[in-house]
């Protein structure tokens, strides 16, 4: 099959197959996956026209909202910072998008902007990996001990300077206009680059504002779908301004993609219900 847009020529279930591998290992840390998927259609399929870019978004659309549903199911989404990141994000989407059509159309400057992307959030796996264990060992004293903590948000506060809300027994803070500030710059980011910012600005909620990841990844995983659908909308309409070449998404290529990251995040969100359930069942008896 030849996807017309992109110009890519593959059979229609590897983008599905492709999809739904990446998204079952991204969407234990509450990310699409997207900032993999690009690689795979720039290095892999050959896709390296400025519509990449909208395409990745489109496969935000399309894979997200289950995930999302998720958190919300588990009552794990901070509304706060939620609101704070799509506020902030969504104008550096727009400038982002801007951004790289008018100085990243070359494949060879974009491949360089999409490593040093990908080295940075490979280091900052990395780092979080590292504490998760340190992280890992104190929770399990903590069980050996008898406590039990209870993961849901509760006790929400906003204002334009602070945030707050209750998680796992703690109390914690943030600033709106850090969040904000900091937002601007990875929405710039994800603009350029094809994908909501998630994968990007969760590590800094957890380094810098001292979030935890429970916490933080039903945030960034929404604030990745709004910012996505706003993507793809200007994406469009830049098609229009930049008629000498490809910019708007292949909505083709992207929807399958999406399909197969909605598969695996549709199988998680069921999961994750049918263990509620079990546990309602079991404190009823």
């Amino acid at each position: 099959m030849i996807f017309s847009v992109s110009g890519v020529e593959i059979n229609p279930t590897i983008p599905l197959i492709v999809a739904f591998i990446i998204s079952f290992f991204t969407s234990m840390g509450g990310v699409s996956g997207a900032f993999l998927l690009l690689p795979f259609q720039v290095s892999v399929l050959g896709f390296t026209s400025p519509s990449v870019s909208a395409t990745n978004h489109v496969f935000n659309i399309i894979a997200i909202p289950s995930g999302v549903w998720r958190y919300v199911k588990e009552r794990r989404m901070v509304w706060p910072l939620t609101w704070a990141v799509i506020i902030g994000t969504l104008p550096g989407v727009i400038i982002g998008a801007w951004l790289r059509l008018e100085y990243l159309p070359n494949p060879k400057n974009f491949k360089l902007f999409a490593g040093f992307v990908l080295l940075y959030i490979g280091a900052r796996l990395i780092i979080e990996t590292f504490k998760k264990e340190k992280q890992k060992g104190t929770a399990q004293k903590g069980e050996a001990s008898g406590e039990k903590p209870d993961f849901i948000i509760t006790e929400t506060l906003f204002s334009l300077r602070q945030a707050e809300f209750s998680f796992s027994g703690q109390r914690f803070v943030f600033s709106v206009p850090s969040v904000f500030s900091l937002c601007f710059i990875v929405g710039i980011i994800g603009g350029i680059y094809g994908i909501g910012g998630g994968a990007i600005i969760a590590p800094f909620f957890v380094a810098i504002f001292h979030l935890p990841v429970y916490a933080v990844a039903g945030a960034a995983l929404m604030g990745t779908f709004v910012t996505s659908i706003a993507g793809v909308i200007i994406y469009q309409f830049l098609a229009h301004l930049y008629s000498d070449m490809s910019v708007s998404p292949d909505w083709h290529l992207g929807v399958l993609f999406g399909i197969g990251g909605f598969l695996n995040a549709s199988k998680r969100a069921f999961e994750a219900l049918l263990d509620c359930l079990f546990k309602r069942a079991h404190e009823s008896k």
